[in-house]
C-alpha cells in the first residue's frame, strides 16, 4: 500500500465539498441548456461549448471534448439529454487519460531513488510553500525522513513561512535567511539529506517570470549544485498552480515549461473558486500530469490527483 492509500470516503467526500462552487456553476448552466429538449442536438452542444469555456476548461480543450460527444451522438443516433452528463464525464476522463493523467491510488517514492528529490517551482500567491508543507506532513505520516530546502530566498516571507512549516510537521529545514544564493542552499539541503540517509528532499524555489532568463539560469544552478551528490536529481520538477486564477495558470504554465522541464503539477485552491475545468484544459494543453490537488485548507485536503473522482464530482449534480 502506498502513501495514500485508497481512496477513501473521507477524501471523496472532502473532494466534493472542494469542487462545490464548480460543480453548482456547471450544472445550473447545463440544466438551463437541455430545459425543453429530448434530444443533444447542435443547440444543446453549442450550449455546452460556452459552459465549458467559462468554467475555464480552456477554448482548445472544449473543443477536443464537444466534437468527442458529437461523435458519440452520430454514433448512437440518438442521445437522451438525460445522458449529457454521464457521456460528458466518460469523454473527459478518457480525455484526461490520454493525457498522461492517470488513475493513481498509491504513490511511493522509487526504492532506487534515496533520497528521492523534488524542486517546486510556481509564482508567488499559488501556494506553494503551502503545498510543500503538506506534501511534507504526508510523507512523514507514512514513516519518510524528509528535508525541505528554502530556497526561495528572494522574499523574506516565503524562507520563513517554510521554517514554521518544518518546525509545524516536524521535519529539518535547511535555510540560509533572505537573498541569499538558492544555489548554495540546495547544495547543503541535499549534502544534509544525503549525510542522514533521508527519504525525500523537496527544494522550494523563487518563481518570478518577468525574469525568464534569470531564472532559467537560477534553476540550471540549483540542478547543477544539487548533481555534485545526486547524479540525476532532481527526480522530480513540480510546478504549483492557483486553479482560482483560470487562464491566468495557463499562462503561468506555458511560461515555465519553456524555462525548465516541467514533470507535474499540483493545483490548488479549487475550494475557493468555480473554474475547477481548468485542470481538465492544463492536462490537455501540456500533457503534464497533474499529481495533486488542493481542495480546502487542512492538511488533508491535499490530494493526489484521481482523474475518475474528480471528474465524478465536478460533474455531479448536487441536491
Amino acid at each position: 500500500m502506498g502513501i495514500f492509500g485508497i481512496f477513501s470516503k473521507d477524501k471523496k467526500d472532502s473532494l466534493d465539498q472542494g469542487l462545490q462552487k464548480s460543480s453548482e456553476n456547471i450544472f445550473s448552466k447545463l440544466s438551463k441548456a437541455v430545459v425543453g429538449k429530448s434530444t443533444v442536438d447542435e443547440a444543446v452542444l453549442d450550449e455546452l461549448e460556452e459552459i465549458l469555456i467559462t468554467a475555464d476548461v480552456g477554448v482548445d480543450t472544449t473543443i477536443k471534448v464537444i466534437n468527442r460527444i458529437e461523435a458519440r451522438v452520430a454514433k448512437d443516433k440518438y442521445v437522451n439529454t438525460s445522458e449529457l452528463d454521464k457521456i460528458l464525464r466518460e469523454e473527459i476522463a478518457a480525455l484526461l487519460e490520454e493525457n498522461n493523467t492517470q488513475d493513481l491510488l498509491d504513490f511511493d517514492i522509487p526504492a532506487d531513488k534515496k533520497p528521492y528529490v523534488i524542486m517546486v517551482v510556481g509564482v508567488n500567491g499559488v501556494g506553494k510553500t503551502t503545498t510543500i508543507g503538506k506534501l511534507a506532513n504526508t510523507f512523514k505520516n507514512a514513516g519518510k525522513s524528509v528535508v525541505l530546502g528554502a530556497a526561495d530566498t528572494f522574499r523574506a516571507a516565503a524562507v520563513d513561512q517554510l521554517i514554521l512549516w518544518g518546525e509545524r510537521v516536524g521535519v529539518p529545514v535547511v535555510s540560509h535567511g533572505m537573498n541569499t544564493d538558492p544555489a548554495s542552499v540546495a547544495f547543503d539541503t541535499v549534502k544534509q539529506a544525503v549525510d542522514q540517509k533521508a527519504d525525500v528532499v523537496i527544494i522550494d524555489t523563487a518563481g518570478r517570470l518577468h525574469t525568464k532568463v534569470n531564472l532559467m539560469n537560477e534553476l540550471g544552478k540549483i540542478k547543477r549544485v544539487m548533481q555534485k551528490f545526486i547524479p540525476d536529481a532532481p527526480h522530480e520538477i513540480m510546478l504549483v498552480l492557483d486553479g482560482s486564477t483560470g487562464q491566468n495558470a495557463f499562462i503561468q504554465a506555458k511560461e515555465f515549461t519553456k524555462v525548465t522541464e516541467i514533470t507535474s503539477l499540483v493545483i490548488t485552491k479549487l475550494d475557493g473558486t468555480a473554474k475547477g475545468g481548468v485542470v481538465i484544459g492544463i492536462s490537455d494543453q501540456f500533457k503534464i500530469p497533474v499529481k495533486y490537488i488542493g481542495v480546502g485548507e487542512k492538511m488533508t485536503d491535499l490530494q493526489i490527483f484521481n482523474r475518475k473522482e474528480f471528474v465524478d464530482s465536478l460533474f455531479k449534480k448536487r441536491k
